[in-house]
């Protein structure tokens, strides 16, 4: 076995320090939090129960929140990014298999352990019968006629559970029995840890998958369809497979918004779950690996911060939440003109452009 000679670990180091710092960072957030606000990361004992109250408590949710949508925006960007297959319904996936879990879990009589697991595993399988079954049937149509079917079929969905009186229509149910351990509202920390552990392996699951030589194929497809088939590809298998796991892993995030707010509704199927982890792509930097992280960490902690907040112009006070919209779409405009590849892909076609103007000059390029 090979080891680490000291200048391929100063590499390793150069390379993963930052990433390495961020998850340490992460996984000691709740405690740091807490420490800083005086209050306890596991929540406040009541009789054999724990509140979930204080800043701690608060901030893990909001990290939750990021979590969620960086798994749903890395999906995407598998797809879109990686692939170059553009849909509108990747919603379909976040919805169903909140669905799929909130059904074991509330209408069969199963142990609640039982019914958990069984539930995730048939999420992520239904998800991946979804998209296989979708990709089959329409992924010979390309560019815009695929994305409106994918957009379609998502739609249909969103009527029939919005309409379904067995999950009380448009008002949805309620999950009312999860494990101790991974119930938000009496171990909010467990989850926020069960949260970031499957963020970072979807990361580097991804990240394993696009680097390998299947995922070279995928980028092949997104740069010319046409000249991957001439080499003698067969393109639609590797889109099947693009998007079979971009919905499994679009389902999982949906099984954990389901967890986290302990509810289940039509919204989960609702457009926004597509617009969102697309404007997050396209905000980090499409085809990039952070860039679906940056933007749905970015967007997420903006609507945080901004949107209970006041803007006084001319003595004249408006409150930023009825005007959300406009201003997200204001933000968005500004960051494709300032990063006109995302936030990433900007960064990162700039620093190839000065290293390869450093090998023309012989000039080191600058920090």
């Amino acid at each position: 076995m090979q080891s680490l000679t000291p200048s391929s670990r100063g590499g390793w180091l150069r390379g993963y320090w930052l990433p390495a710092l961020l998850l340490v960072f992460l996984i000691l957030f709740p405690f740091i939090v807490g420490a800083l606000t005086e209050s306890s990361p596991f929540g406040v004992a009541r009789g054999d129960r724990m509140v979930m109250r204080g800043e701690s408590v608060r901030w893990q949710s909001v990290l939750i929140e990021v979590y969620i949508l960086a798994i749903l925006a890395m999906s995407y960007n598998l797809l879109f990014g990686f692939t170059g297959v553009i849909s509108f319904g990747h919603a379909l996936f976040f919805g169903t298999a909140g669905y799929v879990l909130g059904l074991l879990l509330e209408y069969t009589a199963l142990e609640t352990g039982v019914a958990l697991a069984l539930g995730v595993l048939a999420a992520i399988a239904v998800c991946g019968a979804l998209g296989l079954l979708i990709g089959f049937v329409t992924l010979r149509l390309k560019g815009v006629y695929f994305a409106i079917f994918t957009l379609a079929v998502a739609e249909m969905f969103f009527i029939f559970f919005g309409r379904w009186q067995l999950t009380r229509a448009e008002d949805g149910f309620a999950i009312t029995d999860l494990p101790v351990w991974l119930d938000p509202s009496q171990s909010r920390i467990s989850f926020y840890y069960v949260a970031l552990a499957l963020a970072v392996l979807t990361f580097l699951f991804i990240r394993r998958l696009v680097n390998s030589p299947t995922g070279a194929v995928f980028k092949a497809i997104r740069e010319n369809e046409d000249r991957a088939q001439s080499m003698g590809y067969n393109t639609l298998n590797y889109k099947l497979l693009s998007i079979t796991i971009a919905g499994m892993l679009a389902g999982v995030a949906g099984i954990l918004q389901v967890i986290l707010n302990k509810k289940v509704g039509p919204e989960l199927l609702g457009v926004s779950y597509t617009v969102d982890p697309l404007l997050m792509t396209i905000i980090g930097g499409i085809g990039t690996f952070s860039g679906p992280v940056i933007g749905a960490s970015g967007l997420h902690f903006l609507d945080v911060f901004l949107r209970d907040a006041e803007l006084v112009i001319a003595g004249i006070t408006i409150d930023i939440a009825n005007i959300w919209a406009l201003l997200l779409g204001v933000i968005f405009i500004l960051v494709v003109i300032v990063f006109p590849f995302g936030i990433i892909g900007t960064w990162q076609r700039r620093r190839a452009t000065r290293k390869q103007r450093a090998v023309t000059t012989g000039h080191p390029p600058s920090a």
